[in-house]
């Protein structure tokens, strides 16, 4: 089996024999083929290559024109998602990321952030009662999907803080059960 690592999520990929290696990452699906490096010599090791030595470069044509305009290149990167790095000065994050792990290891459910992939630590229920909330009617159904009283948990990414909500084992169950027997 051929082996590839993914330069984008770092993961090792086997590819099946005989389907072969494709083009996307099937984990992060970013183009395996599509990253560009830069490598940078440093020091004077190496005599620098003449312009007569090097036909072309990678971004650039055979002729030696650019394959991107010069405003392309000058786009800058976009900020960093994780909100917690701004207090990085200000605060302990050692501390901070030995309470996130012990929270962890004491969760069921440790989803990940739909944002920037950390993990998410359950800060608690919220529940729906009949008050402010207004169901879903469907055609298809004789009652709505999920009736109140129900409560959701309340999960907060502990990298850009981005909060989530999912309903409940209990709930869950009770939904499940009762889109079943709609179709019985």
């Amino acid at each position: 089996m051929e082996t590839t690592v993914c330069p984008w999520c770092q993961t090792e990929i086997v590819w099946d024999e005989e389907i072969g290696p494709e083009d996307n990452c099937p984990y992060c699906q970013n183009e395996l083929k599509g990253y560009r490096t830069l490598n940078i010599q440093i020091g004077d090791e190496e005599e620098e290559e003449s312009e007569e030595d090097v036909d072309w470069e990678e971004g650039e044509e055979a002729d030696g024109t650019p394959l991107w305009a010069e405003e392309d290149m000058q786009h800058q990167l976009p900020p960093s998602i994780r909100t917690l790095d701004k207090f990085e000065e200000s605060h302990d994050l050692m501390n901070y990321e030995e309470s996130v792990e012990k929270i962890l290891d004491e969760q069921e459910e440790v989803p990940e952030c739909p944002k920037c992939r950390d993990y998410m630590v359950l800060a608690g229920t919220q529940e729906f009662s009949g008050q402010g909330f207004v169901p879903s009617q469907f055609s298809a159904l004789k009652a709505p999907v999920i009736q109140p009283p129900f409560r959701v948990n309340v999960y907060i990414c502990t990298g850009c803080f981005h909060v989530e909500t999912n309903l409940t084992e209990e709930d869950r169950l009770r939904m499940v059960n009762h889109l079943s027997s709609e179709q019985a």
